[in-house]
């Protein structure tokens, strides 16, 4: 078993990384959300923001690094494909 210090630290960081990965799931949904509405003024920035909580996530090590670039190379072509759909 753990130490008693080591256990709370521990759970720091567990808090910690849940609230960030929460955080970027939400990010992601809005923006995928707002893509597939057509809402493509709204959706740019909601996909830059979501790109750069990926970022941030790959960082810290919440997420692979190539897991965030997939990410957002998914996300980027879904509003890519949106705009070349209603253009």
């Amino acid at each position: 078993l753990p130490s008693e210090k080591t256990a709370r630290s521990s759970q720091r960081k567990r808090d910690r990384n849940l609230r960030a990965r929460a955080a970027t799931r939400t990010a992601i949904g809005k923006a995928i959300k707002l893509v597939e509405a057509g809402e493509l003024e709204t959706a740019e920035v909601a996909v830059a923001d979501g790109i750069r909580i990926l970022d941030k996530a790959s960082t810290k090590g919440l997420i692979h690094r190539n897991n965030a670039a997939r990410r957002k190379s998914r996300l980027a072509n879904r509003l890519n494909a949106t705009k070349s759909a209603q253009d």
